[in-house]
């Protein structure tokens, strides 16, 4: 853009700064005005601009959702991302228009829709759209690739002014990256969130943020307001895409769900380090070696420069996953695989339990109640503490237990007896039974738990309780859910903290807690881990191949370790099944 244009555009009154916006914005997108070339020439640039802008922003539409609750209480905005319904919106949106709402798209229509999963910390829920599955949908983006500067389309419902469904639509540019917003006395903290001065207003919140291609790079939410008003000051905030694909899976879980902790403090030092300045002794991190005074150095594979920049990595990973630490203690750089524990305490999370209970609210005399979901849908609500709806829970887990069917049928009354040789030569023998469990190995060690007098035990020695661990394998074989006091699908993470995408079973027996790993490329359980109490290193069980015993598929190889260790790979030469006195062959 020559001097002289620039001259021109500042010279324009107000009502054409609309326009100027327009032009100023096709030359920062590389469509320079030459002052050579013709009227005709121009015209065609920025109609071809133009068209481009609004062909984006006609095919982003169709998958913005306008959010009404069942009264004229609540209401936003949110977004499509699975043809089959599935929708992202705000946690303080949808906890406000109910569990069943109403939700229209811009092509008129009106559908049903029923929440599935809350995340009340991210201030992030995942609802279903009923009535179709082949809803348009958004593309996700690597919100990671956002920078400054990037022009972004904001789209949604504000002041619920779109009755017909059509999202208003703002344009503006990312003011910054990596934000961390405080939870300023609730729940709601956004982590490494998108800063934009695209307008938000209420009702905007849960909606969709798009980038120049159309594509979703993150979910609007707060907006900073002037003192005591409800305008927008041009600084607004989109919860980032990348943070909620970490969460999916445990908001289609159905739960409320909690981001993790690492159980410590870090503050800032004269030289720019962040060190450790509280930990919980109880912690992953602890028994890995990390102190008071440790200086962290990256977490889950991003460098660490600031207290800000460690609470907004921490902050987008859900509670349970496992990440590489690397930190320096005593002078030596070390890299070690942590647990994150929750953020909040059972109690903490309880209040959202009581507000997602389903029962009904007593009214004041006279007051109607607000109008029924239709009455095909009403199944698709099951409330159950610990969840905004239990149906959708149900229905993962009965997937994954169809694939355990592949390993064949078990009996509960049988012994299982497998025996073969470690990697080392030393032979072994496991018995698993209703009666008992028994290990030995080589000639030197020996274990034996009664069932009626049994207790959970670090056996054999320096394995984190393999004993233990193979006897909830049996229970799952045999019993499935029936076996644990819990047992509920939690959601998807990166097998041992850097491998692929698997799907979690969790199951609780007492202190005892068991997560089982299901690979999504093949319908197999790769492994599990097994943990004595929540202060404890787990037993971490990884399957080899699977071979046919006895008309069923049992792995033939099965690695052991635990903390930092393992303690030994095992290869399963033979199985037997005993039921009562007898063996089967």
């Amino acid at each position: 853009m020559n001097g002289a244009t620039v001259k021109m555009l500042s010279n324009l009154s107000p009502s054409y700064s609309h326009g100027r916006r327009v032009v100023l914005m096709m030359a920062a997108m590389g469509l320079v005005l030459c002052p050579k070339a013709s009227s005709q020439e121009i015209d065609s640039r920025v109609l071809e601009a133009q068209n481009q802008r609004m062909k984006v922003i006609r095919e982003a539409s169709r998958s913005v959702v306008a959010i009404f609750g069942l009264t004229e209480e609540g209401g936003g905005s949110g977004v499509l991302i699975s043809k089959d319904g599935f929708a992202l919106s705000n946690y303080h949106v949808t906890s406000g228009a109910g569990d069943f709402m109403k939700c229209g798209l811009n092509d008129g229509s009106l559908y049903d829709a029923v929440i599935v999963g809350i995340d009340p910390t991210g201030d992030v829920a995942l609802i279903k759209m009923l009535g179709r599955d082949d809803f348009p949908v958004a593309t996700l983006a690597d919100s990671d690739n956002v920078e400054v500067g990037d022009w972004v389309y904001a789209m949604g419902n504000p002041f619920l002014l779109a009755t017909d469904f059509t999202p208003t639509v703002t344009y503006g540019i990312v003011s910054g990256t990596n934000r961390y917003q405080y939870p300023a006395g609730s729940f709601l903290e956004y982590t490494d969130c998108i800063q934009i001065d695209a307008s938000i207003n209420p009702g905007n919140s849960g909606g969709p943020l798009f980038n120049s291609n159309g594509h979703l790079i993150g979910i609007n939410g707060r907006a900073s307001f002037e003192k005591r008003g409800r305008i927008n000051s041009g600084a607004a905030y989109a919860i980032s895409i990348n943070q909620i694909k970490h969460f999916m899976d445990h908001l289609r879980s159905g739960r409320i769900v909690d981001h993790g902790s690492l159980s410590m403090t870090v503050a800032a030092t004269l030289d720019g380090s962040v060190v450790v300045d509280q930990i919980l002794e109880a912690s992953d991190a602890y028994r890995r070696g990390v102190r008071e005074q440790s200086e962290i150095v990256s977490f889950a594979g991003r460098p660490i420069r600031s207290v800000n920049q460690f609470k907004n990595i921490l902050g987008i990973y859900p509670n349970g996953w496992k990440l590489p630490l690397t930190f320096r203690e005593g002078g030596q750089l070390r890299r070690v695989m942590v647990r994150l524990r929750p953020l909040h305490s059972d109690a903490e999370m309880a209040q959202f339990s009581k507000k997602n209970s389903g029962r009904p609210k007593r009214l004041p005399l006279g007051q109607k109640p607000p109008p029924e979901p239709p009455k095909q849908y009403r199944k698709l609500l099951v409330k159950s503490p610990g969840f905004a709806n239990f149906h959708f829970n149900k229905l993962k887990q009965d997937k994954l237990h169809q694939m355990l069917d592949e390993w064949g049928q078990f009996a509960a009354n049988e012994t299982w007896i497998l025996s073969g040789a470690t990697t080392t030569g030393d032979g072994f023998e496991i018995v698993l039974a209703a009666k008992g469990l028994g290990f030995s190995l080589g000639e030197s060690e020996s274990y034996y738990q009664p069932a009626d007098d049994w207790q959970a035990e670090n056996e054999p020695t320096d394995s984190g309780g393999f004993l233990t661990a193979m006897s909830h394998l049996r229970r799952l074989l045999t019993e499935r859910e029936k076996g644990f006091t819990e047992h509920v699908y939690f959601g998807a993470e990166p097998i041992d903290g850097t491998g692929e995408q698997v799907d979690v079973l969790r199951s609780v027996e007492g202190s005892i807690e068991t997560r089982w790993y299901f690979s999504r490329e093949e319908p197999r359980l790769l492994g599990f881990d097994t943990r004595l109490s929540e202060d404890a290193d787990e037993c971490e069980v990884r399957f080899g191949e699977f071979r046919e015993f006895d008309g069923r598929r049992l792995p033939s190889r099965i690695e052991v370790r635990t903390g930092d260790s393992s303690y030994g790979v095992f290869d399963v030469d033979k199985v037997a099944f005993r039921s009562g006195a007898g063996a089967k062959k």
